[in-house]
């Protein structure tokens, strides 16, 4: 028995490295498939829009590896305490990134539209509003790698910041919108990917929760006491 400890040990290591690095690898193309759609957006970039759409598979079935190495990990080595949650906190994570991901692609597609028509200058408007979701995702998946509660818990404040910015911004669409006239349907998909964009926001706000919930072992998601937003639905507005 005391021989097959050390293997067992290993094994157990191996499995949670594991775990953790497909974490990372699927934030990583996540994150890249966002930033090709918004460029593909911006820069007028049909190749990007196409390899944003394209590569929304690799985030889907990095999700299903994510969910079998956990499921395998939790019957095997029946974790406890803080692996236990990191078991837990990673196929949540993972479930978080396969919705960012599906928002990238959401966004591409509608861009896909856009370049079909004459530029919108309108477009530039939403930079702010992807600067500061692409940081919070960012901050919020550095939270789950360092188990940093502190800088998780702070992306309930920050997300305030970014529904604020998103609410000016349909706002100025909708009264472009209710002008009529050619570039309409311009403002429109332009409505669509701002909303995408105040999703990947309440999603970098899930992970951030998580990584609290790693770190602490506590559940932060009913601390709010904000009822004015209603829940976040999980329909993706795209064709």
């Amino acid at each position: 028995m005391h021989s097959d400890t050390p293997h067992i040990l290993r094994e157990f290591d191996q499995a949670f490295a594991s775990l953790r690095n497909e974490v990372i690898s699927m934030a990583g193309q996540a994150r890249l498939n966002l930033e090709r759609a918004m460029q593909g957006l911006m820069s007028r970039d049909l190749e990007k829009c196409k390899a944003a759409i394209a590569d929304d598979d690799e985030v889907d079935e990095a999700e299903l590896r994510i969910d079998r190495i956990g499921m395998e990990t939790l019957v095997r080595f029946h974790p406890v305490a803080s692996d236990l949650r990191l078991v837990i906190t990673s196929m949540k994570v993972a479930a978080n990134l396969e919705r960012v991901s599906d928002h990238a692609t959401n966004i591409a597609k509608r861009a896909r539209k856009m370049l079909a028509r004459p530029e919108c200058p309108e477009v530039t408007f939403l930079e702010p509003l992807y600067a500061l979701a692409d940081h919070q995702l960012r901050d919020a998946l550095s939270a789950y790698t360092d188990r940093n509660a502190e800088l998780g818990q702070s992306l309930q404040l920050r997300d305030k910041d970014l529904d604020k910015m998103h609410k000016r911004l349909i706002a100025s669409f909708t009264s472009r919108l209710e002008e009529g006239g050619e570039k309409a349907e311009d403002y429109l998909h332009l409505v669509f990917v701002a909303r995408s964009l105040e999703r990947i926001g309440d999603l970098a706000k899930n992970i951030g929760e998580d990584a609290v919930f790693l770190d602490q072992a506590r559940d932060i998601r009913h601390d709010r006491h904000d009822k004015s937003k209603p829940p976040v639905s999980d329909e993706i507005p795209a064709e």
